[in-house]
């Protein structure tokens, strides 16, 4: 590797590619080899066995799991010691048995509260997110002392592959390491040892979970040099690109983020490094965390100096920062070729400093071309090529010199360019429109001003949807490799697959796994990660979608998804298609047997494709029949529509003639045929009458039409009485007034009150009736079979007059003599409603003579009045 760094110093802007030996393990088992690049150059010296020199990968990897413990759904709305804690609890699980054991006062110790508050507001939060299993033994005073708890997601995703959360046994004891060295609380042994306490352990009190969840995210996202790589877009300039960063991280306001950043500055644990450009004035600013750092050998101030020493020098003011929308979009990530390397250039904008503030700026960059002015950014000068009035700038108009790289600086006076309002011989816009159309005719393609922006706006990390990290996670170096724009695209294509298998699915929440496992299979057909040369094609035509090798559904590569077993149906196919090729060499042997090898081999294909070629005429004749099917289908399905839409049409004009229909009973218009008070007197008569023929049951012989009457008039005039008390409580109840100004709502609540009457009086009937007909000759012969008949059961044979078995019987001739008397009550109501029914038949209808006077009574309504 010496070589190879001495090699690289002697040659400007050179990068090797090199294989890394380290072999990776497959999902489905099998091994391969990655192919990384590799930068040349001198390696930064680490300290060894640090906890907090974590290499891209280990950040990667416990980053991750932090981050999906984080975005448990029951974590949603915890404090920030609740979700330290499950951290904590996480970091020191056991990967054997998963269940932690731990005081009270020490996990209060490691988050930085006090046992009573780990007590009352920490422990019953954890119980009730369903995220952390809590078993606990009691103390003196009944509070929880001992704990066993359990980290519910950390366990499930146990022997998931791909799962963010699957951590080996080393990963454990790494991220227990990290743990302590950031917020360890301290311990003094017996022995007198002392184990001092982490980089914030003696942070306690109030918001000291809060500061030591935001310092042990910050480390996670650090790079070897200390530094934490801020986030892109438009943010809050009062609070800063830092804070904005600590918001997004946290999940919390860039106001409460601003203060966990001014505490944590106070400690010294992080800080805020102020760049200058070229001209002196403030520039843009990093989050840095010094610890980080110095675990990998390197100093905030190495840095810094580092960058003013390898950072391009500006060829116009206040340019540096950003990237034109010209220029190609190096995304930071490991590729093959690499180019020239610029140290850290900036990615973030203090506030005050920028009133724009743009997307994350590459860290690679091969400066072949001088920079193009013109990029659409607003506030950018006219004035970018030649010499320049009243300005001080680089060359920016001449060529970049092919041995030095570099372009020459000189003075616009110099050259003898136009003073101050003089005029210059050609416009600098001009130029600059000219030099763009030489570009385009020469190949160049113009881009559109976003593409660049969208092709830095991309995601390092899965998606933070827990079923598409596990669905992506052994693609999860080909996502790095995507774009913004694809990364969307692939997402969405993710989402809509795992839809699709969920609906073939039996249970719920398997179509991640399977999503994984096809994944899996698909690269390890492929040859790995290191072969796919063109992530997003391979994403989106080859690993997400489904190949099935039958017209099953549920088929994938010949594999049911919602069983894992092989295809029934794929044996089937196969099967009918040896078949058919068996039959058809058959024919062939019978109708040529004297053919070649070569020459059966021929006609046997040519057979098989004439077969192949009729059975694809078939699937389209039947698909063409599934169509028109599925077209009349359609058309009877409007059709019937078409003919409710009619019938409800029909129904409501109906409804509307009949609402504007008189009352047949008393002539009151629009009231539907029948107005309210009249329909309610209806009921009453006809509860009336169910009430005399109830106590006719019992009352009266039912032979005898006169008995039957005079039972019936009583029960009308007891019926009458209780109406009139309705009536009367009623009438001096309500005010005079009010019954005269409606005398309509006045006649329909004298109808309902004596339709209530009635009802209340009915049940009385039918109770005295059943009570009556239970004294029946027929009653009691049925209650005594029904003494003898339980009297006389096996089981009583032996004592029939003892007190289980006359307790027994008396129950059952109960039973037997109330059936027997709704029996009774039932048969008597129907003879009497037929009768009733004969006598109507028989009278007819009524006579004019008889009908006159009641048609006479009755009150004119408004046309008539009119007409008289």
């Amino acid at each position: 590797m010496s070589a190879v760094a001495a090699r690289a110093a002697s040659l400007d802007h050179s990068f090797w590619d090199v294989v890394d030996n380290s072999v990776d393990e497959a999902p489905g088992g099998s091994s391969r080899r990655r192919l990384r690049s590799v930068q040349a150059g001198p390696v930064p010296d680490r300290v060894a066995g640090h906890p907090l020199s974590l290499g891209r990968d280990a950040r990667a990897r416990l980053g991750g799991a932090v981050r999906a413990l984080l975005d448990v759904a029951g974590l949603d709305g915890a404090s920030d010691a609740v979700r330290l804690a499950v951290l904590v609890l996480a970091s020191r699980t056991p990967s054997e048995t998963g269940v932690v054991k731990i005081r009270t006062s020490e996990l209060g110790r490691w988050i930085g509260v006090s046992a009573s508050y780990t007590a009352s507001d920490v422990l019953p939060v954890l119980r009730r997110s369903g995220v952390v299993s809590v078993d606990t033994a009691e103390g003196e005073y009944g509070q929880d002392d001992g704990l066993e708890c359990k980290v519910l997601p950390l366990w499930a995703a146990q022997d998931v592959v791909g799962h963010p959360l699957n951590l080996a046994k080393k990963e454990y004891a790494t991220l227990q390491r990290l743990l302590e060295a950031v917020m360890a609380p301290g311990w003094k042994h017996k022995d007198g040892r002392v184990t001092p306490a982490g980089l914030i352990g003696t942070r306690t009190g109030r918001g000291a979970a809060t500061d030591r969840l935001a310092l042990l995210l910050l480390v996670l996202e650090a790079r070897e040099t200390g530094r934490v790589r801020q986030c892109g877009g438009a943010v809050d300039t009062k609070r800063g690109r830092a804070a904005a960063t600590l918001a997004r991280l946290m999940g919390c306001t860039a106001a409460a983020a601003a203060g966990i950043i001014g505490r944590l500055e106070e400690r010294e644990l992080v800080i805020r490094v102020r760049l200058r450009t070229a001209s002196g004035l403030a520039n843009r600013s990093r989050l840095m965390v010094p610890a980080v750092a110095a675990a990998h050998g390197r100093t905030v101030a190495d840095d810094v100096q580092e960058d003013g020493a390898e950072a391009p020098e500006p060829e116009f003011s206040e340019r540096g920062v950003t990237a034109g929308a010209g220029e190609p979009s190096e995304l930071e990530e490991e590729t093959q070729v690499s180019g020239v390397p610029v140290t850290d250039v900036a990615d973030v904008a203090e506030h005050g400093v920028a009133a724009a503030l743009h997307t994350d700026h590459p860290h690679l960059v091969t400066p072949v071309v001088p920079q193009q002015l013109d990029c659409g950014f607003s506030g950018e000068g006219r004035g970018g090529f030649g010499d320049l009035p009243d300005r001080v700038c680089v060359r920016e108009g001449q060529a970049v010199d092919g041995e030095t790289g570099a372009a020459e600086s000189a003075s616009p006076v110099a050259k003898g360019g136009p003073l101050r309002g003089e005029k210059p011989k050609e416009s600098p816009v001009d130029e600059r429109v000219g030099q763009r159309a030489a570009v385009a005719g020469a190949g160049g393609r113009p881009k559109a001003a976003g593409w660049e922006k969208a092709q830095q706006q991309r995601r390092v990390a899965l998606p933070a949807d827990l079923g598409l990290r596990v669905a992506l996670g052994p693609v999860s170096w080909l996502w790095e490799r995507l774009s913004g724009w694809q990364q969307d695209r692939v997402e969405e294509a993710a989402k809509a697959e795992l839809a699709s298998l969920e609906g073939l699915l039996a249970l719920p929440g398997g179509a991640p796994r399977l999503l994984a496992d096809r994944l899996a299979d698909r690269l390890a057909e492929t040859g790995g990660e290191a072969l796919v040369d063109k992530p997003f094609g391979w994403l989106i035509g080859r690993g997400l979608v489904r190949r099935p090798s039958c017209s099953d559904r549920r088929c994938d590569d010949g594999i049911r998804l919602d069983t894992g077993s092989e295809c029934e149906n794929c044996g089937n196919v196969v099967h009918i298609r040896r078949a058919r090729r068996a039959k058809i060499a058959a024919q062939i042997d019978r109708e040529l047997p004297g053919l070649g090898d070569d020459e059966r081999r021929r006609v046997l294909e040519e057979r098989l494709r004439e077969q192949a070629a009729i059975e694809a005429e078939d699937l389209v004749w039947r698909q063409e029949q599934a169509r028109a099917k599925k077209a009349r289908r359609e058309a009877a399905r409007a059709e019937a529509a078409e003919r409710a839409e009619c019938e409800r049409a029909a129904a409501a004009a109906a409804d509307a003639v009949r609402q504007a229909l008189a009352c047949e009973d008393c002539g009151q218009q629009q009231a539907g045929g029948l107005c309210e008070a009249c329909g309610y007197e209806r009921r009453t008569e006809a509860l009336t009458m169910e009430a005399a023929l109830v106590a006719a049951t019992w009352a009266a012989d039912l032979e005898d039409q006169a008995a039957v009457d005079a039972v019936a008039a009583d029960v009308r005039a007891s019926l009458a009485a209780d109406i009139e008390r309705a009536r009367r409580v009623f009438l001096d109840s309500a005010p005079l007034s009010e019954l005269d100004a409606d005398p309509i709502g006045t006649a329909s609540v004298l109808a309902f009150g004596a339709l209530r009457a009635v009802e209340e009086a009915l049940p009385e009937f039918r109770r005295s009736a059943l009570v009556r007909l239970a004294r029946t000759e027929e009653a009691d012969a049925e209650a005594r079979r029904a003494y003898k008949t339980e009297q006389g059961r096996r089981w009583f044979r032996h004592n029939p007059n003892g007190a289980d078995a006359v307790a027994a019987a008396t129950k059952a001739a109960d039973t037997a003599r109330e059936r027997a008397a709704e029996y009774l009550l039932a048969t008597r109501l129907q003879q009497l409603r037929e009768q009733a029914a004969a006598r109507t038949e028989q009278a007819g209808a009524a006579p004019w003579t008889d009908r006159l006077p009641e048609l006479a009574a009755r009150p004119l309504n408004d046309d008539t009045a009119v007409i008289a």
